[in-house]
């Protein structure tokens, strides 16, 4: 029998309690003998929880234990999980996480912990929740020299996006629509600021490259700035607007890894990326493009990639399931010196002031709106900021090009 613990049992750690219980059989007989969860460490009481017996408020209970080899990190936060997560693989007990604020700052230290003391630190779950990206990039594309991924990596954002293409709900509305049916937090900053996305994106470039990529050294910018008008415009162009998180090799062996609103084809696969789904594309030198689609978020789904490390682990006891993620930092090429197109929206009286700014423009015009809408050419970051700072009482919202 191997015994597993789980820290924290909010919704995730209350779900992989109930994948490992209600899905025993499968569990238990992909890993080759029985699996039993221990512990349930929490502050709180649950009385009346069928697995409030289980239930411990002191981490030393399952550090000490040496019955427990696997535990389950779903926490969230660092204050606590990052201090515990270091001595459970300093004792040799696996850790699987879902935790991608921990992964993104201290992964790569507590991998390397890890394969010190023989054991595994794996994080399915951190990123696209049920969606098995981790593994894809860790196992899958192993003979491939990975070019880049990109993707919509926050569930939150894209419902809330979807909402307003699709019901030209505003952003206001759309944002309490997502917390009222659980998708947001009260305070919504780490998602709609594009911070969670940031720390999926830091996790992805870090497995692309094999270098640590400082996930506070990203360029992030969130949605609170989309519009309805936005969307309009985007409509009239055959595109839509999605918070992509993006990281790209350079050739000079930089990485430009991005997290932004941009206007993408309608017809682009990450367009049809709607409501609280996620979908990552990843780009091989062999292989060329794969996109993995899922559920991003969700109690059970991300529970699901969370017992997975756990079959993992169980499988592989004594051992540490490689992953290519070294300490040393990976260099980061600066956002300002990229090329792309940009969008703008402008008051109708700017028309002459943002066509002499930025000659050769496509002009964009939605039947019933006063304001207008401009494809630039292609510039440098730095060039169309110049401009655009510049016209500041003209210009109402700008968005990427993909």
């Amino acid at each position: 029998m191997v015994n597993v613990a789980v820290l924290g049992y909010g919704t995730v750690g209350s779900g992989v309690v109930e994948v490992i219980e209600r899905n025993n059989v499968e569990v238990s007989g992909k890993c080759g003998e029985e699996v039993h969860v221990k512990y349930i460490l929490d502050l709180r009481e649950f009385p009346g929880d069928p697995y409030e017996d289980k239930v411990v408020h002191d981490f030393q209970v399952i550090l000490e234990d040496r019955e427990v080899s696997v535990v389950c990190e779903v926490m969230g936060g660092i204050k606590f999980a990052y201090p515990y997560t270091k001595q459970l693989l300093e004792a040799g007990k696996s850790v699987c996480t879902s935790n991608k604020e921990l992964v993104a700052k201290h992964g790569a230290e507590l991998l390397d912990i890890a394969e010190k003391n023989h054991c595994s630190y794996l994080f399915e779950a951190s990123v696209g929740g049920g969606i098995p990206i981790i593994r894809t990039i860790n196992h899958a594309m192993t003979p491939e020299r990975i070019e880049a991924v990109a993707g919509i990596l926050n569930g939150t954002t894209n419902y809330i996006l979807t909402k307003m293409e699709q019901e030209g709900t505003d952003y206001a509305q759309a944002l309490k629509q997502a917390q009222d049916l659980g998708y947001a937090e009260r305070n919504p900053q780490a998602d709609v600021e594009g911070h969670d996305a940031c720390r999926k994106t830091a996790i992805l470039a870090s497995l692309m490259t094999g270098r640590n990529v400082d996930s506070e050294k990203i360029f992030t910018e969130g949605i609170t700035e989309i519009t309805t008008a936005d969307f309009a415009f985007a409509k009239g162009a055959n595109m839509t607007i999605k918070l992509l998180g993006t990281a790209r090799l350079q050739e000079d062996g930089s990485v430009l890894a991005m997290v932004a609103p941009h206007m993408i084809a309608e017809n682009h696969s990450l367009a049809m990326v709607n409501g609280v789904f996620n979908g990552i594309f990843v780009t091989g030198n062999m292989l060329g493009d794969i996109m993995l689609y899922g559920h991003g978020a969700g109690k059970l789904p991300t529970a699901s990639a969370v017992t997975a490390d756990v079959v993992d682990c169980v499988r592989n006891q004594g051992k540490t399931l490689p992953c290519h993620w070294e300490q040393a930092e990976c260099r980061l090429a600066d956002v300002l010196l990229t090329s792309k197109r940009f969008f703008v929206r402008v008051k109708a009286q700017g028309c002459g002031a943002i066509e002499e700014a930025f000659p050769g423009s496509e002009r964009l015009e939605v039947p019933g709106m006063e304001e207008k809408g401009y494809f630039t050419p292609v510039m440098t970051e730095k060039e169309f900021e110049e401009k655009y700072s510049a016209l500041s009482e003209f210009v109402l919202g700008r968005i990427r090009v993909m």
